[in-house]
């Protein structure tokens, strides 16, 4: 699945709650909320501040996400301009609130308040800097990357001949194709849609940075990382500290695929000098979830039949055959345009309100009308829309909406339950101060519908008849994990290198002539996967990927892929379950269902860690419960390696061992 979203509650590239730093500085007298002055009152305590803010939060918020909302679904000059002031105004009032607030240092005041005030002070993406023309030049440039990336096309061909697609269809190649030069064709062509965006993005850089730097940070990367509750320098430990502990699961998979690819490939094809992964091979554009190479990499043939895919494609072609039939007769093209654009509509609303039994299965709210009636689920057919799946809470009061671009296949179907989990912490906090709105940190945001993914078991499948009669063998087991692996574990380095790469980017190590190199230095390292051919700085390969251009931190989503395995142990616990962590499935349970409700309802009023204590027992992010579900896959693995050279060449280093033998008696895995 895409472990994707956008900013978590002010939509695309608006910065979320909050500035970052300790700098002293004068202390304004007046407000600017909606262009007008107001004037803070005189002798205002700091919890009658807070209750301020969170009001003039609210009454800004709405207008905010609507103009961010049309700027992402209906791509133009117009829109773009729409979204770039509404984030002006705010950053600019963002500004003014952060001064104020430093007016209270040293005061006492309630704990709630002393939480909000420093949530306030942490938390944005986008640090805006105080000079107006800057910030002004920011905004501009934030909306246009982000427009830039949605109206990408990649054309071939001239006149009659002439093609162009867009990223939903050069994805398509990568998913079903198997011909090596096709596929390279789409992967290099959606990578062209970023060269453009080099010299916007390297501007971008120089202005966060300044924004950062009026906060008193060293610059933007350093600010991000003080957002956990936790030193810059401790998060940087903590993300080394938990790779350590997945590391050498996903070196094993990695050995694995590449063997598989050789075999389908050829040595010659099948990997790139140094054994790293041919990055156009792997069935997704940027390399971070290999699902779609079930086709070559599934460990045994007709051992529980896990075609999700196509089921789904089933569906739709019955949602199509239902709308022939209701519009029987003459059809000119247009008509039949229609029909399928009708069709593609109702196959994904029901993949959607699937999703959505799962969560009320738990005793969760059903999705208000207005979610139906305002979510974008497909791709319409008369403009440019951002594709990129997210989630939206547009007032804080129940408007939430998804926006996708939906097709009837296995990675939009989890995304959707990816996504849904957004707005069920959307939902659950809007009972909260706006500046209590948030996740516990930004991994549990994305690890709450990932949660309900791994509850997506072969059983659940089945029963809501999407795959056949499970066969109960070894053999069904490791394809059930593999399937899982190949969306969990394959993403773990990809979510830890893009925010190394921009941390370089941030605090100068990487330079603007080597943005290119850099990225792919890291892509080698962390993920053991290179381009076939040379990708040098005439390149901006970073701004193919949404995350870069749109500016959304990335390192929530690794954080997620560990967080998810917690909270999914934990909430089966809950459940009273006491198989094997990998079969259970807590659909249905109303127990586990409350713990979680619990937990979401929270939001952002209390420190992260205390939230997790009272889900799983436990203070601390820890890897211990992905090794615990991945037990069975990783002894298989090792055995299918043995042998092998495994572990990869980056920069003439080896980054991994080679593959392990397999130990005398099989790993089980280890509750408690």
């Amino acid at each position: 699945m895409k472990p994707v979203r956008a900013l978590l509650a002010l939509g695309i590239t608006a910065a979320v709650i909050g500035l970052a730093g300790c700098k002293k500085e004068p202390t304004p007298t007046t407000t600017t909320t909606g262009g007008t002055a107001a004037t803070a009152p005189a002798g205002e305590t700091a919890d009658q501040f807070i209750a301020r803010v969170n009001d003039e939060y609210r009454k800004m918020f709405p207008e905010m996400s609507a103009a961010q909302w049309l700027s992402s679904t209906y791509i133009n000059d117009d829109s773009q301009l729409l979204a770039a002031k509404a984030n002006e105004r705010y950053l600019a009032q963002l500004n003014s609130w952060i001064e104020q607030s430093q007016r209270f240092e040293g005061q006492q005041m309630s704990p709630a308040t002393a939480r909000a005030i420093q949530l306030l002070k942490l938390g944005t993406s986008m640090p805006p800097p105080k000079d107006p023309a800057k910030l002004e030049e920011l905004t501009k440039i934030a909306s246009k990357l982000e427009g830039m990336y949605g109206a990408g096309t990649y054309c071939t061909g001239d006149g009659d001949a002439k093609k162009c697609r867009q990223l939903g269809e050069l994805e398509d190649v990568l998913r079903s194709s198997r011909d090596y030069d096709t596929q390279l064709d789409a992967w290099q062509g959606w990578h062209t849609i970023a060269q453009p965006m080099r010299k916007d993005y390297t501007r971008f850089v120089e202005l966060v940075n300044d924004g950062a730097h009026d906060l008193g940070f060293a610059d933007t990367g350093e600010m991000w990382r003080s957002g956990y509750d936790m030193s810059p320098a401790e998060m940087s430990a903590e993300t080394d500290r938990l790779w350590g502990q997945v590391k050498p699961l996903y070196e094993q998979l990695h050995c694995y695929a590449r063997t598989r690819l050789e075999a389908k490939y050829g040595d010659d094809k099948g990997h790139v000098t140094g054994n790293m992964l041919p990055a156009h091979l792997m069935g997704n554009m940027w390399q971070q979830d290999w699902g779609n190479l079930w086709d070559i990499l599934a460990p045994y043939q007709n051992a529980g039949s896990l075609d999700i895919t196509a089921a789904l494609e089933s569906q739709y072609q019955a949602a199509y055959d239902a709308q022939l039939v209701k519009h029987a007769g003459q059809r000119t093209p247009t008509d039949l345009a229609q029909i399928e654009q009708d069709a593609k509509l109702a196959s994904a609303k029901l993949m959607t309100e699937r999703a959505q039994d799962f969560y009320t299965s738990l005793g969760m709210q059903k999705l208000p009308a207005s979610y139906w009636d305002k979510t974008q689920f497909i791709k319409p057919r008369d403009r440019d829309v951002v594709c990129h799946a997210s989630a939206w809470d547009m007032n804080m009061a129940g408007d939430v909406r998804t926006k996708m671009c939906i097709k009837p296949n296995e990675e939009d179907f989890t995304t959707i339950y990816h996504e849904l989990g957004h707005i069920y912490y959307d939902l659950a906090y809007n009972k909260q101060p706006p500046l209590f709105q948030q996740g516990a940190h930004d991994g549990f945001h994305e690890a709450i519908g990932d949660t309900i993914v791994l509850s997506m078991t072969p059983k659940y499948l089945q029963s809501i008849g999407l795959v056949g009669d499970q066969q109960q063998s070894n053999e069904a087991l490791i394809n059930a994990q593999m399937r899982m692996a190949l969306a969990k574990v394959s993403f773990l380095p990809f979510g830890l290198m893009i925010d190394r790469w921009r941390w370089g980017v941030f605090d100068g190590s990487i330079k603007p002539g080597e943005y290119n190199k850099a990225w792919w230095d890291l892509k080698a390292k962390y993920q053991g996967v290179a381009p076939v051919s040379a990708r040098g700085e005439d390149y901006f390969d970073a701004g193919a990927k949404y995350h870069v251009p749109g500016n959304t931190p990335y390192t929530r989503y690794f954080l997620s892929h560990v967080l998810q395995f917690q909270f999914y142990k934990a909430l089966c616990d809950s459940a009273g379950y006491k198989g094997p962590l990998y079969e259970c499935s807590f659909y249905g349970n109303k127990e586990a269902g409350a713990r979680f409700q619990a937990m979401l309802d929270k939001g952002a009023s209390q420190p992260w860690q205390k939230t997790m204590k009272e889900l799983t027992g436990g203070e601390k992010m820890d890897a211990s419960a992905v090794l615990e579900y991945f037990a069975p896959l990783q002894t298989w693995l090792k055995q299918q390696n043995e042998g092998k050279t495994c572990g990869w060449q980056a920069n003439g280093t080896a980054a991994a061992a080679p593959a392990a033998k397999p130990e005398a008696k099989p790993e089980t895995a280890k509750k408690g």
